[in-house]
């Protein structure tokens, strides 16, 4: 809905290189753009294909960028990577001695998957060849979260152990161990740039280190019950944090102050996301509702309400118009993220659902099923 003359006018200022004679063509590139994220705005999502995929319950699912492949962890000690489009396992990564809990493609690069695991290590595989590049060693116990850089250098692991670590791609060698917290760290992910990297703990602390050295930039408390989620937004301006203390939390990301606290529902928080701009918050609780917040004014704009248990995962599409939510009453639904309505409840699933992603373009949605079930699904 942006005005592209307008926008083309802000870009001209801010860079010297758009000159007059090329605005016609970034006008077009923008209108193209716009096009492209209203195509699947009022997309209906048909179930495609469930897949037994495993012998024990899965315990996460991730997709590329694209949405041709993805991934899902189980407790029978495996990963296995499926082509989204046929339903056909392309590999099964075997190795690991315990649960496979945590899992991520290298994406936008989408060549590399690492697994985290409750036997300690954490491995890197190829996509091509399902072949283990490197097993990273090092933590005393279980890995329960796992995040690429943006550049694909370096992996970083989140342990019960209280210690974060990151590892080089190349060489499989610990570059650092980021300690400080007093507890499990459940939550970890890089900002856009890549040069900060966040640690979410059971302490009830959050912390921001420079992934460059390794030291702890500053830490963030407020929170007065465990972390659940912990992230930067996407121009890595604010932070936004979820807690068992049923709020979440903004920060400015340059001081590390807390500048709102996000409140009103009546248990924990389970789930917090950005859209892609960042100019939106939604929150997801174990009180079975969802709330939409403008990151600018901290008020919150509209509340989801429909699901019958717990709403342990919640994401935006890249466009940000839609909210994606999955829950323990075995339904995911999508809403709209301005109005709160639900625009559709995804049916059929035999148990809770605890993890759900849209892919990049916004037009397929990956659900996973946990504890009792072996199943995942993916909607068109």
């Amino acid at each position: 809905s942006s005005d592209v003359n307008a926008l083309v006018e802000e870009i001209q200022k801010a860079e010297p290189l758009i000159t007059a004679s090329r605005s016609d063509q970034v006008k077009l590139l923008l209108q193209r753009l716009q096009e492209k994220l209203r195509q699947h705005s009022n997309h209906k999502f048909y179930l495609f294909k469930v897949l037994r995929a495993h012998i024990l319950p899965l315990t996460n699912v991730a997709l590329n960028k694209s949405g041709s492949c993805f991934i899902t962890g189980s407790y029978d000690r495996t990963c296995k990577l499926w082509d989204t489009a046929s339903g056909e396992e392309l590999h099964t990564l075997e190795g690991h001695r315990n649960v496979v809990y945590a899992i991520a493609f290298n994406n936008p690069y989408g060549d590399k998957i690492a697994t985290g695991s409750f036997d300690k290590t954490c491995k890197l595989w190829s996509v091509e060849t399902g072949k283990c590049y490197h097993t990273f060693r090092g933590h005393t116990a279980e890995i329960v979260c796992l995040s690429f850089n943006p550049q694909s250098t370096l992996v970083a692991t989140g342990s019960m152990d209280t210690t974060a670590k990151l590892w080089d791609i190349q060489n499989g060698e610990e570059v650092f161990t980021l300690t400080g917290h007093l507890a499990e760290i459940i939550s970890l992910s890089f900002n856009t740039s890549g040069n900060r990297i966040i640690t979410g703990s059971f302490d009830h602390t959050v912390a921001v280190w420079e992934a460059e050295t390794g030291r702890k930039v500053y830490t963030l408390i407020g929170h007065y019950a465990e972390i659940s989620s912990a992230l930067f937004s996407w121009d890595c301006s604010l932070i936004l944090t979820g807690s068992m203390d049923k709020t979440c939390m903004l920060w400015d990301a340059a001081n590390g102050k807390c500048v709102a606290t996000l409140t009103g529902h009546d248990d924990e928080i389970l789930d917090s996301c950005f859209d892609y701009t960042g100019k939106l918050i939604a929150t997801a609780s174990a009180d079975g509702t969802a709330r939409v917040f403008s990151a600018a004014t901290r008020k919150c704009i509209t509340k989801l309400e429909g699901h019958e248990g717990e709403i342990s995962k919640i994401s935006f599409n890249p466009q940000g118009n839609r909210l994606l939510t999955g829950s323990a009453d075995k339904t995911a639904r999508i809403w709209d993220a301005q109005t709160g309505q639900c625009l559709q409840v995804l049916e059929g699933h035999t148990d809770e659902i605890f993890s759900c992603a849209f892919n990049y373009e916004g037009n397929i949605i990956i659900t996973g099923m946990g504890k009792r079930n072996t199943e995942a699904r993916f909607f068109f």
